[in-house]
């Protein structure tokens, strides 16, 4: 398994590098991350792609109050999509679900550093994933990662995680949420109440790869009173599926 260097490159590049495969607080690995490209000002669009979508639709938050609701702090619950695994992580299920495909507008953050180029190029063709997250147990709070889904194709090639591209007119049209936090329901003590019976959902995307393996790693760290991470009671999970 190769190793790719990562190149600081202001703000953009950190936060990148920070979420790619991981969000944060349930990372364990110190892997040397890939290189990153500039991807500021690009507002180049493949001329005539398709967005694919799978059949589904955005859930009312009347509908998601009537089957067991959703946090005050989370976007409304969404499940476009077909569902391709489920995984149990303790109290916790996370439904995994393929939504739909689109070119990349932009280049990723991510280049191969044997032969400079990005990982995403502009036209490359992006699988969207949606994660449903239920809580089938007792109150948890929950820190700022939430719930981290960490996805990987079986055959890549890389330490690093896959990368991804960000910007809210991708996530529209494939009807998901890219964070699971709303503007609203931001907590400035990193403390997120997750009751039981609630839901909240939150999206991905990486390069698509048809017919691929791939595996699924769930982490969460529960926190105290004072947003101070759990380390004892983190939950670890796996689930496996095929990207159509």
């Amino acid at each position: 398994m190769s190793a790719l260097g990562f190149t600081a490159c202001g703000a953009d590049a950190e936060s990148a590098a920070e979420s790619s495969g991981s969000t944060g607080e349930a990372s364990t690995s110190a892997t040397p991350g890939p290189e990153s490209t500039d991807s500021t000002d690009s507002t180049e669009e493949t001329a005539g792609a398709e967005v694919t979508e799978s059949p589904g639709s955005a859930e009312s938050p009347a509908e998601a109050s009537a089957s067991g609701g959703q946090p005050s702090w989370a976007n409304p619950v969404t499940e476009p999509g077909e569902l391709l695994s489920s995984i149990e992580a303790g109290d916790l299920t996370v439904d995994v679900y393929q939504v739909g495909t689109m070119p990349a507008d932009d280049t990723g953050s991510f280049v191969d550093p044997e032969t400079n180029t990005p990982l995403i190029e502009v036209g490359d063709t992006l699988v969207f994933l949606n994660y449903v997250v239920s809580n089938n147990g007792a109150a948890v709070d929950l820190g700022p990662s939430l719930v981290d889904v960490s996805a990987r194709y079986d055959d890549w090639p890389y330490m690093q995680g896959m990368d991804g591209l960000t910007g809210d007119e991708l996530w529209a049209a494939q009807g998901i949420n890219e964070p699971g936090v709303s503007v609203e329901g931001y907590s400035e003590a990193g403390i997120y109440t997750f009751e039981p019976g609630q839901r909240f959902s939150y999206g991905d995307n990486f390069e698509h790869q048809p017919g691929s393996p791939i595996t699924f790693d769930v982490t969460y760290i529960p926190v105290d009173a004072a947003g101070e991470l759990l380390h004892d009671e983190r939950v670890d999970a796996e689930g496996t599926a095929t990207i159509s």
